[in-house]
């Protein structure tokens, strides 16, 4: 194989896929990245046998050809080369992947293109399409909420699934680490009627954020129920599910909540920063007291001292005390489009939920802490 590609092509690609690759892994096949060129493209795959991803970028070929090389080395090299260098990879003799750019040159060591695994892609019977801002809201408005407790790994990622609100049918997703859920939802789109709820990992969840970038409109998205596909312009994402059953997360929204405050979102979000300086490192807890138009959030340590602040807010029920996790508010808060933020309360021991005025596919909840 012998061909040449631009800097800026090959390393916005490689920043695509070798994060895929595990740094300390046992099998020394799936540290490389395979290149394949044919037809004025070179396709990369890089696996780590749960997640695969490909994709395809112009090139000028002097020999067709397969080889793979070390994928984090490769990055590396290309990250450090000058922009607009025009990089020369030749793979003619056994075993040795040669670079060039300008004056720079490198020498790789190769293993056999035969030996890279393909991962296999199971009959993917449900096929729809939804657009790369619909994707982009039900992933990131949602992994925030994905639980890290390997021991629940059946909340290790997102949960997609179709069902109705209100009489509309919707695709909705939901993450939950049982101190906070997130639940959003797109309108159904044709083809999604009949597909099986399924967790995609949260190493998928980030690997398709990278993969949502300019110039993407549309994702193809075709599942099974334990594989899914995702095609993002010339990229092409295929992971393994979560074989696993997600909780029924109607049962922890409230249904009771009729306390609502509304609060300037970004004016709340600074003062919950500012207040959560004084609470402790471990629990991050702040206090929120809303009465008679006025919210005011306290800390308290010990060993640091104490903080209040007070912001005027849009409040007419009894007056309701209740703490939190100061750092889940402010990831929750990050979600919030519009300039305003609705709080609906029960009582200081209930879950409260939590609303976006701006997308009313948005819905979230937070549980209650002892402060």
């Amino acid at each position: 194989m012998k061909l040449t590609i631009e800097r800026s092509v090959l390393l916005k690609s490689l920043g695509h896929i070798q994060s895929v690759v595990e740094r300390r892994g046992t099998i020394p096949i799936l540290a490389n990245v395979k290149l394949e060129a044919a037809s004025g493209q070179m396709r990369m795959t890089a696996t780590d046998m749960d997640i695969a991803v490909m994709e395809s970028v112009p090139v000028t070929i002097a020999k067709d050809g397969g080889i793979t090389v070390p994928a984090h080395m490769l990055y590396e090299i290309v990250r450090k080369l000058r922009d607009g260098a025009q990089i020369e990879i030749d793979a003619t003799t056994a075993g040795k992947v040669s670079l060039k750019a300008g004056q720079s040159k490198f020498s790789l060591s190769s293993l056999p293109v035969d030996d890279f695994p393909v991962m296999s892609e199971d009959d993917l019977e449900h096929r729809f399409t939804i657009t790369a801002d619909e994707c982009k809201a039900l992933i990131e408005k949602t992994k925030f909420a994905i639980s890290t407790e390997e021991t629940r790994y059946y909340l290790n990622g997102v949960y997609f699934h179709a069902t109705s609100d209100a009489g509309a049918n919707v695709l909705r997703a939901v993450a939950t680490d049982g101190h906070r859920l997130a639940r959003i939802q797109v309108a159904l789109p044709e083809g999604a009627e009949n597909i099986p709820g399924v967790i995609v990992p949260r190493k998928t969840i980030s690997e398709l954020t990278k993969l949502l970038e300019d110039g993407v409109q549309n994702v193809e998205i075709s599942l099974s129920a334990s594989k899914v596909r995702f095609v993002c312009g010339k990229a092409v994402l295929v992971s393994k599910l979560i074989d696993g059953n997600f909780p029924d997360y109607d049962r922890v929204i409230p249904t009771n909540n009729d306390k609502i405050m509304e609060v300037d979102g970004k004016l709340f979000a600074e003062a919950v920063d500012r207040v959560s300086v004084i609470s402790s490192e471990k629990s991050r807890g702040i206090k929120l007291h809303v009465d008679n138009g006025t919210l005011t959030l306290s800390a308290n340590s010990a060993e640091q001292g104490s903080a209040t602040e007070s912001l005027d807010v849009k409040y007419g029920a009894d007056a309701v005390e209740i703490g939190f996790n100061s750092r889940y508010v402010l990831d929750m808060m990050a979600q919030i489009e519009g300039d305003s933020a609705q709080f609906v309360f029960s009582d200081s021991s209930a879950p409260a939920l939590v609303r976006d005025p701006a997308d009313v596919g948005a819905l979230y909840v937070i549980m209650p802490m002892r402060v």
